[in-house]
């Protein structure tokens, strides 16, 4: 049979299983689109700016860690899946530490002036 004529199939076969990387990559622009514009219109100034990127940040450590730990479960390798649950969980806290809002003055009123 003449390759051009070969029939298609319907849906391609699937890919071969990504590393962390393509999961990091794929969390870190779509949880970047969802920061970004939520509550606001866009982010413009640099506390903003660095919302979005500690959003965007957490979210490639996270989705990067579900999948390395999904894949583990999936070969039954219960340790691995641990593992890269925990070095999730620290990264997206680690994140959470290094790029948190500063946290207004107790002595700042609700206008933000110093009382």
């Amino acid at each position: 049979m003449n390759a051009r004529f070969a029939p298609r199939t319907a849906f391609p076969a699937p890919a071969r299983p990504r590393g962390a990387g393509g999961g990091f990559a794929q969390g870190f622009v779509t949880a970047g689109c969802l920061s970004a514009f939520q509550d606001r219109p866009s982010p413009q100034s640099p506390t903003d700016l660095r919302r979005v990127l500690r959003h965007a940040l957490q979210g490639g450590t996270a989705l990067a860690a579900g999948s390395q730990a999904a894949q583990a479960l999936r070969q039954r390798d219960y340790t691995r899946a641990l593992a890269a649950t925990v070095a999730g969980a620290a990264g997206v806290l680690l994140i959470e530490q290094l790029l948190r809002d500063a946290a207004p003055s107790e002595q700042e009123n609700s206008n933000g002036k110093k009382a």
